[in-house]
């Protein structure tokens, strides 16, 4: 059982269901509407009808046949006490304090003497539940239950919901039925998003013995893809898990615009591209700074490889005659005679 499954415990006052079937010759009291509307709340464990069945024998048959537990109760008249009102709150606090995992109970009955029960059952934590007919009914009951069904509303549909192809396969036609009844039924419980998983835990707690591979299905998944293609259901992929999640009823519906007015957008949509051509890339506000180029030696300079020749020593002639030893040469340089 996964987490945030309720379990409930249904006790019946099937006397008190039987009142308000009485003038009702068109009308019998069916136990499979009502078991097919508690498995949307969660997981049923306990099923107990109370009655004197000695004058309910036509429906013994069905309550057997749905697995609950008879409890005969003798007529008024011997016992001098409506015995079956009490012998249900008897078992219902005791699976109440002895059955800690059971968190929801749920009792079929209008009867007004249910209310001090359905207090004490509060007290401890219990949600509970109640259903009976309308006309019968006390508001005394209802309005102290968490929540209270009518057994009339059993019986009216929600919404109107997709219409399966007649054509198709009986096996695909039971699998697509069983799937419209599953979201049918937590959309009734105000489920905000219907994950597949979730999808799959109701349809399995409606019919136990599903299992897509019996209608020729590898997956659950390639059952709502073949869904979808029929247009029972709307799909689409979570983000996150990547799993299916049903969005709604029917096909997809495209819109189409009519070609007068994708004219005038296409040709809106015209200018616009070509201003969004010409606009240049914006220039960055930093500038780049630049390389300093490394500087040519001047051609003046001496070259490193060559020596530089010694300068000649300066004459200075006082007199007539020069005061150096290198005079000499220096004459015989300027003076073409020698």
């Amino acid at each position: 059982m996964s987490e945030g499954d309720n379990t409930l415990a249904v006790f019946i006052d099937f006397e008190n269901l039987a009142l308000g079937f009485k003038g009702k010759k068109e009308k019998r009291f069916e136990i499979r509407k009502v078991l097919e509307r508690l498995v949307e709340k969660g997981k049923i464990i306990v099923k107990k009808a109370y009655a004197d069945w000695a004058g309910f024998a036509d429906y013994k048959r069905s309550l057997h046949e749905a697995a609950i537990e008879l409890i005969d109760i003798p007529k008024r008249a011997m016992t001098g006490k409506n015995s079956a009102d009490i012998r249900l709150c008897v078992d219902s606090i005791d699976l109440c304090y002895s059955k800690e995992h059971i968190d929801t109970f749920v009792i079929v009955s209008g009867d007004s003497d249910f209310s001090p029960l359905v207090s004490k059952l509060k007290e401890n934590g219990k949600r509970v539940i109640g259903l009976g007919m309308k006309d019968s009914s006390s508001h005394l009951l209802i309005d102290n239950c968490d929540e209270f069904i009518y057994y009339e509303d059993l019986e009216r549909p929600l919404g109107t919901p997709p219409s399966i192809d007649m054509e198709l396969p009986e096996r695909k036609k039971e699998a697509f039925q069983l799937l419209v009844d599953s979201l049918l039924a937590l959309v009734r419980e105000n489920k905000e998003v219907l994950w597949s998983s979730m999808v799959k835990e109701t349809m399995k707690r409606k019919k136990p013995s599903f299992n897509e591979s019996y209608y020729g299905y590898r997956t659950f998944s390639d059952l709502l893809e073949d869904a979808e293609k029929e247009g029972i259901i709307q799909l689409r992929t979570d983000a996150r898990s990547g799993t299916y999640v049903i969005t709604g009823f029917g096909k997809v519906q495209k819109k189409r615009e009519p070609e007068e007015l994708k004219e005038p957008k296409e040709r809106e949509a015209q200018p616009e591209r070509k201003t969004q051509k010409k606009r240049a890339t914006p220039k960055p506000h930093w500038r780049p700074r630049q390389r300093r180029q490394p500087s040519k030696p001047s051609t003046s300079a001496p070259a490193a490889s060559e020596p530089v020749a010694p300068e000649a020593p300066s004459v200075q002639v006082s007199g007539g005659g020069p005061t150096e030893a290198g005079a000499s040469d220096s004459m015989t340089e300027t003076d073409p005679e020698f």
